[in-house]
């Protein structure tokens, strides 16, 4: 019969056996398509910020109101993924500064860990084409005038930016199992993300800068499909020959080798500039909602583009959330940011697998914070 000191041997012997399977197992259920379980637990922090319009100012006074940087305009590490949905540029002076920031911000989170998701809005559209509507002539002089800013924003230093990391659709999971930023939705079916029950599939949002139509036919996969297209219409924007900008010369409009898809995505039912989740009647829009979200494979549309200038909009029950307030003083609206809190949790009990998601949104503001939707779901099954 063992002593004492033999049996604790056998124990510990047992136990190291045991922790390595674990250990070893671990590669082989990932490369199964599973992930750990020690990983399933998880929490995030989103912020989404609408349209800045040239305005340096009042950008930093949002993102440290929201905790995205501190009070030196640095990366904070307080949140998980800093989103912008567009229109950086136009009706302000700061063009040059805020690209810039954006650039630097995304360096110093990708150092800590943290993420970027950035957008082309209607207005970068319109500037890569030529059409100069909305550019003050004291913002082209910090250029150093017209051929020196059509040089930036085509292959220079903001035209590179915008087509290495700007795009115009996202999709963001809420947790890993599901993916990273920005892979497809329908996932690949042999995938983890492709076994998810709903509503755990569906644990995303889409970000885009006008609006995901219900009548655009380039939804899926998404959000590839729409970024392809966006892609393929911004190179050969930036490459053609520079026309004189619009006004007071003609408008140039898409370049002659633009496909009808190209067109397509540039028109009013186009994600740069659609506004019927926002305009149109909410009983329509309620009804149409879903399909959307289902070809998606998200809970929420954030968007930004129209704009309230007194508060970020929720409509059927937080499914649609438009966060352009009029951040840039040309506008003088709100200041405002969208913040998002996600936690899923092993809550499971001796017989069953069940785990219980939360979700937080909030609109922030200088004085005040509004809770826009408070959600606590059980999910039961092995994932």
């Amino acid at each position: 019969m063992p002593n004492f000191h033999q049996a604790l041997g056998i124990i510990i012997s047992f136990a190291t056996l045991f922790y390595l399977a674990l250990y070893l197992l671990d590669p082989l259920r990932s490369s199964l398509g599973y992930a750990p379980r020690r990983h399933i637990q998880h929490s995030t922090r989103i912020v989404a910020v609408g349209d800045l319009h040239g305005d340096i100012g009042n950008a930093q006074k949002v993102l440290e109101m929201a905790r995205v940087v501190d009070s030196d305009g640095m990366w904070s590490g307080e949140v998980d993924v800093f989103v912008q949905t567009g229109d950086i540029i136009d009706r302000g002076d700061d063009t040059i500064k805020l690209f810039g920031w954006m650039e630097d911000l995304r360096s110093q989170a990708q150092r800590a860990g943290g993420q970027m998701l950035s957008h082309l809005g209607n207005h970068e559209w319109m500037n890569a084409i030529g059409d100069w509507r909305y550019v003050y002539e004291s913002e082209v002089k910090t250029f150093g005038g017209i051929t020196a800013r059509q040089a930036m924003i085509s292959t220079g230093r903001i035209g590179r930016a915008w087509a290495a990391n700007y795009t115009t659709a996202s999709r963001l999971p809420l947790h890993p199992i599901l993916g990273a930023p920005n892979e497809d939705f329908p996932p690949r079916a042999r995938s983890a993300a492709g076994r998810l029950p709903t509503p755990l599939s569906h644990a995303a949002y889409s970000f885009v800068h006008g609006g995901l139509s219900p009548n655009y036919t380039r939804l899926s996969p998404f959000p590839s499909a729409i970024n392809a297209i966006g892609r393929s219409l911004l190179r050969k924007l930036q490459h053609r020959v520079q026309p004189r900008p619009h006004p007071p010369h003609p408008y140039p409009g898409l370049p002659s080798r633009a496909t009808p898809e190209e067109h397509t995505f540039y028109g009013s039912g186009g994600p740069l500039w659609y506004r019927g989740w926002a305009l149109d009647d909410k009983e329509k829009v309620c009804r149409e909602v879903d399909s959307v979200l289902e070809k998606t494979g998200t809970r929420r549309m954030i968007m930004g583009h129209t704009p309230d200038f007194e508060e970020i909009v929720s409509r059927c029950n937080g499914k649609i959330i438009i966060i352009d307030t009029g951040i840039s003083h040309a506008y003088g609206g709100a200041l405002s940011a969208l913040s998002v809190e996600y936690t899923l949790k092993d809550v499971r009990s001796s017989s069953s697998y069940k785990w219980r998601e939360k979700e937080v949104v909030k609109a922030v503001y200088v004085n005040r914070t509004v809770v826009l939707v408070d959600e606590e779901r059980d999910i039961f099954g092995d994932i």
